[in-house]
């Protein structure tokens, strides 16, 4: 049987925050205008699309606009408050930083548009820990679609037996376990760091207290 000796982690909600109704309680004040907008705009098949590359930022926000009848300006201005709220969290990066001063290798695999990774790799040095990273839009592929998990080990030689896999979104964690990937569902840090210890063994458990 073969050893876990590689961890592949999602970026938003398990990386960098990712709390929609806050983002959209942030930005407005209006209760009525929240719920338009998270309907017609976070939970509208559109946005599904900017994580799969095939929707650019611009024609999103003039769709956005048409939409919820407001102005482009405020779309746009919408998007970028988007992007800066997906800040890194400490307790998750310190895991990183852990596995990486280890040697584990790391890798991410995210659904997020090609513009969102761009902003957070200009701001943060969390990525300089992975040894690659795939993002949905770049390859035009989104979990839970089987074939972004094989892009990933056929990119970087990974074997899924070997390899565990950690996201927040549980259709996500189903797809990487029928692929063969050892696999956490993540809720939290601490719990997080515990399942990682007990997949990689005693010494990588020992690295990581």
């Amino acid at each position: 049987m073969k050893s876990v000796r590689n961890v592949v982690f999602d970026f938003g909600g398990v990386l960098v925050r990712w709390r929609p109704l806050e983002i959209i309680e942030s930005f407005y004040a209006d209760e009525p205008l929240r719920q338009r907008v998270r309907e017609l705009i976070f939970e509208h098949p559109d946005w599904l699309e900017m994580d799969r590359g095939t929707l650019s930022d611009a024609a999103a926000v003039e769709r956005f606009a048409a939409r919820v009848a407001r102005p482009e300006s405020e779309m746009q201005a919408l998007l970028a408050h988007v992007k800066d709220s997906l800040t890194p969290l400490p307790e998750t990066v310190a895991i990183v930083e852990r596995l990486k001063n280890r040697g584990i290798p790391l890798y991410g695999l995210s659904n997020m548009a090609a513009s969102t990774f761009a902003h957070l790799r200009e701001r943060h040095a969390v990525w300089d820990h992975f040894t690659g990273i795939v993002i949905s839009a770049e390859v035009k592929l989104v979990k839970p679609d089987p074939r972004i998990f094989e892009h990933l080990c056929a990119c970087y030689g990974l074997d899924p037996v070997e390899t565990v896999f950690i996201d927040d979104h549980r259709p996500n964690v189903e797809a990487a376990a029928r692929q063969g990937f050892h696999t956490i569902h993540f809720s939290d840090a601490a719990s997080c760091r515990e399942q990682i210890e007990s997949h990689l063994g005693r010494d990588a458990h020992r690295a990581l207290l």
